[in-house]
């Protein structure tokens, strides 16, 4: 059997988000947060700043819309008052990108152009994704019209930090899409079917240090284990993602834990699997780990040659560890194989205890580092197989079927 993951649960077609678009290199990315909307069944209008459609063309957003996307004040004759209709239509105001500028403004209760006097006529929740220079972002203007604003009920979808556009490396840069999304639907009260219900997630590698320089681990990228952290949290739950090293932005309103070891992993997924009411292991935790780091650098070729002849052994099997007294939590487990990729992962059902298997094939551009994935579902009953798709929405496709084992 195939699942169709390309139409939510959760939408709501009768709600609309206004997405506001201000002069920011990085409104390229309301493309994919208008599209993440209507995934959701969301119907998305846009207004763009003058400034904004130096960066992105207008057209771009008709297109994806199918609506009229607004500009200036006067450039709809049909409608000789569209900042007051627009604000009327509005579910919910998303600005994102904001500049500091339009920070300023709405912060001020500045209406100088269709935008803000758009922002200023609404009575809908607003939320606002920043995204401007590192140094920008850290005036004491700037915070302090994020604090006013914060203040006066305006969401922040906080801004990320690495490299930016101006070659600068800091805070600044638009958040993750997925978290803007994430955001906005929770603001538009859809419905969430994990509502009360705590979800610990396990995600990317783990590292076994062998010396201070030096480590065994493997190639995941923790995408998926993330990807699974966001759609739960959109959908009500209270989230732990339990994380090894990955260079991914923190999920937006989920309780972090960061560790190293598989023996650290273990011992974090043990506290937080007590309250938990599903338990995701997506994490590729190394197989084995040397039965001693040493604590200096180990030389090749010395007379002791150490580096040569490292004693491997065993890690804790986290998945198996877990299931084992489950009780009534519902249990999914990964197996990512390289060949006979359905009779591993339903041997591993049985011996890992576990209520599903998600098990894919790794290699050859699938799997880890990507952003898309095509998996099989396997557990006591059927298999089923489902198409390559993002791993967003297949996110949502996992925690659907973790939904059929909660009793």
């Amino acid at each position: 059997m195939t699942i169709d993951a390309s139409n939510s649960t959760n939408a709501v077609p009768t709600k609309t988000v206004v997405l506001g678009i201000t002069g920011c290199i990085a409104a390229y990315k309301s493309a994919e947060i208008v599209r993440g909307l209507q995934k959701a069944g969301v119907r998305v209008k846009v207004v763009m700043t003058e400034h904004a459609t130096h960066f992105v063309d207008p057209v771009t957003f008709r297109s994806l819309t199918h609506e009229k996307v607004a500009v200036g004040l006067f450039d709809d004759p049909s409608d000789p008052i569209h900042h007051i209709s627009l604000a009327q239509e509005a579910d919910v105001m998303l600005l994102a990108p904001c500049t500091a500028n339009m920070l300023a403004k709405i912060a001020n209760g500045i209406a100088d152009d269709l935008l803000s006097t758009t922002v200023l006529a609404t009575t809908a929740p607003l939320v606002i994704a920043p995204a401007m220079n590192v140094h920008m972002y850290e005036n004491p203007a700037t915070r302090y019209n994020i604090g006013k604003l914060q203040i006066r009920g305006v969401h922040f979808v906080e801004a990320g930090t690495g490299y930016l556009a101006c070659g600068d490396i800091g805070k600044g840069r638009l958040a993750d899409v997925e978290d803007i999304v994430s955001a906005t639907l929770s603001m538009l009260g859809v419905k969430r079917d994990l509502a009360g219900k705590h979800v610990m997630i396990t995600a990317g590698p783990t590292v076994e240090p062998i010396d201070p320089v030096r480590y065994i681990t493997n190639r995941s990228s923790g995408k998926t284990g993330y990807a699974i952290a966001r759609a739960a949290f959109a959908r009500g739950a209270d989230v732990t993602l339990i994380s090894g090293p990955v260079a991914l932005q923190a999920p937006e309103g989920v309780s972090m834990v960061y560790v190293q070891t598989a023996d650290e992993m273990l011992a974090a997924a043990q506290e937080a699997f007590k309250s938990a009411d599903i338990g995701i292991f997506a994490a590729a935790v190394a197989d084995m780990k040397p039965a001693r780091a040493a604590d200096h650098k180990l030389k090749k070729g010395s007379d002791d040659d150490q580096l040569s002849g490292i004693e491997l052994v065993e890690n804790p099997d986290i998945l198996e560890t877990l299931a084992a007294n489950k009780g009534s939590r519902v249990v999914v487990g990964f197996a990512a194989e390289t060949d006979n990729v359905i009779e591993n992962a339903q041997k591993k059902l049985i011996s890992k205890h576990a209520d599903v298997i998600v098990a894919n094939q790794v290699g050859e551009g699938m799997a880890f580092g990507t952003d898309d994935n095509e998996v099989w579902f396997i557990d006591d009953e059927d298999t089923e197989g489902l198409p390559r798709m993002s791993k967003a929405n297949l996110a949502d496709a996992i925690l659907s079927k973790s939904l059929e084992f909660l009793s």
